[in-house]
């Protein structure tokens, strides 16, 4: 009770000596869009909503904007070093482009007394000034929809409490982003082969407020002092139901086992003909060497939080780069079979890892790792 007394002892001259801008009409909302039909959106969004009829005010404020002319775009994106920023829209021109992309918008009204809603106006207006605008962007903890919550607790001097909602469960990141994608798509396969074990962890019941829809979910739940913090629900735009059209012909899973039985077959013809293919070994071993080494990067050498201790590297190896002379060779060193060897076990290590629950593999890996296996056994034995 001290403590509330002494935050609102703070706040409440800021706002005594300060120019009101809103008026007691106004109402701000968050907003929740739904997925859409990219990966780049298919988590959804989130904005705050300020709505004035007697000043003519209706603005939406959205996290997590970038700009594709800054300087050097690619590469501050791949180092996890690009300046993410605060955009303002008219609401009406929001609302339009969603509906226009066709993805369902809900709004949450929110339970707020008139200093606290010019708090938050003001804290927004603050934070949209070009000095304030930018900052760095993590997908897991500091995205769109977590700014959406963490905004509205620091300018509130009201504490808000979170409930878990009524079909909580306990997920991994992992399986929190990989319920919004169809697992045999290659977005879904990028994200289980670029993103380590650190998303294999549980998510608290706050941290799976990543995701728009729990910002909703969570929300709805919510007290802020004594009251809901939500007081009034509605679905602005639903969408139509959306048609699923992957092509199984172009999926990873097709494409994967295509590669998987030219090696098989392959590894079988050179059995029977006690021969060995050293062209395909060699591209085998430069594109996993080369894959291998990509993670490695967006491991060690970016600021990506998600991408560590990638166990993807156990099939994906580095090292595999520097091999290939050796397999294009008539004559290999010996020492090469000692390293097909050590390939074999780190196979068995990335099963292990995943039996154990350290880290979750595309299962669109399946085939391929199965016949590298094959493939390395069979190299083992035909270089004794």
């Amino acid at each position: 009770m001290l403590k509330k007394l002494l935050v609102s002892l703070f706040f409440l001259p800021l706002l005594a000596f300060s120019q009101e801008i809103l008026s007691p009409e106004t109402e701000i909302s968050v907003l929740t869009v739904g997925p859409g039909n990219n990966l780049n959106d298919a988590f959804g969004h989130n904005a705050f909503r300020v709505k004035d009829p007697s000043k003519g005010l209706d603005v939406t404020f959205d996290y997590g904007r970038y700009d594709f002319n800054a300087p050097n775009f690619y590469l501050k994106f791949a180092q996890g070093k690009l300046d993410y920023a605060i955009g303002k829209t008219n609401y009406s021109d929001f609302l339009g482009f969603y509906i226009w992309q066709k993805r369902t918008v809900r709004e949450q009204v929110l339970n707020l007394k008139p200093y606290q809603k010019e708090a938050l106006y003001k804290f927004l207006e603050h934070n949209y000034q070009p000095e304030n605008r930018n900052y760095k962007y993590d997908f897991f903890y500091d995205n769109c929809a977590t700014k959406i919550k963490d905004v509205l607790i620091k300018a509130q001097p009201e504490k808000i409490k979170f409930e878990k909602p009524t079909n909580y469960e306990p997920q991994t990141f992992r399986t929190l982003i990989q319920r919004e994608l169809h697992w045999n798509t290659w977005g879904s396969l990028g994200i289980d082969i670029a993103l380590g074990s650190v998303i294999d962890q549980m998510a608290t019941p706050e941290e799976q407020m990543f995701l728009p829809k729990y910002i909703h979910a969570y929300f709805e739940k919510a007290q802020i002092g004594s009251q809901p913090l939500v007081k009034e629900e509605k679905t602005v735009y639903q969408a139509p139901d959306k048609v699923l059209s992957t092509s199984f012909w172009m999926s990873p899973m097709f494409i994967f086992s295509i590669i998987a039985l030219f090696i098989l077959f392959q590894t079988y013809k050179n059995y029977t003909n006690q021969s060995r293919s050293r062209y395909l070994d060699t591209i085998i071993f430069v594109l996993t060497g080369f894959i291998g080494l990509v993670l490695l990067l967006l491991w060690l050498a970016t600021d990506h939080s998600a991408t560590a201790a990638n166990y993807n590297l156990l099939w994906a190896f580095p090292l595999n780069l520097l091999i290939w002379p050796q397999l294009l060779s008539k004559q290999p060193k010996p020492w090469l079979n000692r390293f097909l060897k050590f390939l074999v076990i780190m196979l068995c290590l990335m099963g292990l890892h995943w039996i154990i629950g350290v880290q979750r593999f595309a299962p669109s890996l399946l085939p391929l790792v199965f016949a590298l296996a094959i493939r390395y056994v069979y190299l083992i034995k035909s270089m004794k």
